[in-house]
């Protein structure tokens, strides 16, 4: 393995988290314990960018008839948020959060692997209850995004 995918395994092994890799893959898969929910992670990287991507993957994929709606949720999630996005895919339904950072010319360390971590596992623990109650009341986007965001 490259120097990048050893400087993530060393992070996530010094801050004691239980991860496992993802066959040869430069991907370490692990789950994480919100207030709001659990959800499972996946630390990636791209080597040849070089590019470290950070996933929460949403413990519910969404309805397809839910799409439309969680859609909008999503999108006006994203217009606030500072670092990372929310991603849907519309054909299975699945939701995640994604940071990520480009180290071309530079190198990636603790702290901007900590920060990318962190703020990728705070956002999807204020908003899982949010994506939450579309998908499973009869709430609208804006009145979860706000919710959300108190």
């Amino acid at each position: 393995m490259n120097e990048l995918f050893a400087t993530i395994q060393k992070f996530f092994t010094d801050d004691e988290w239980y991860y496992m890799q993802l066959g040869n893959q430069p991907i370490l898969q692990m789950t994480f314990q919100g207030k709001n929910g659990k959800w499972t992670c996946y630390a990636q990287v791209h080597e040849e960018q070089p590019i470290f991507f950070f996933f929460s993957v949403c413990p519910v994929n969404v309805p397809e008839e839910k799409r439309p709606v969680l859609s909008e949720f999503i999108t006006r999630a994203n217009y606030g948020l500072k670092v990372g996005n929310f991603e849907m895919d519309f054909s299975d339904g699945e939701i995640r959060y994604k940071t990520s950072i480009n180290v071309e010319n530079d190198s990636l360390s603790g702290a901007i692997i900590r920060n990318l971590v962190y703020a990728n596992l705070w956002t999807m623990d204020r908003y899982l209850t949010g994506i939450l109650s579309v998908i499973y009341g009869d709430v609208t986007p804006v009145e979860a995004l706000q919710k959300s965001e108190e």
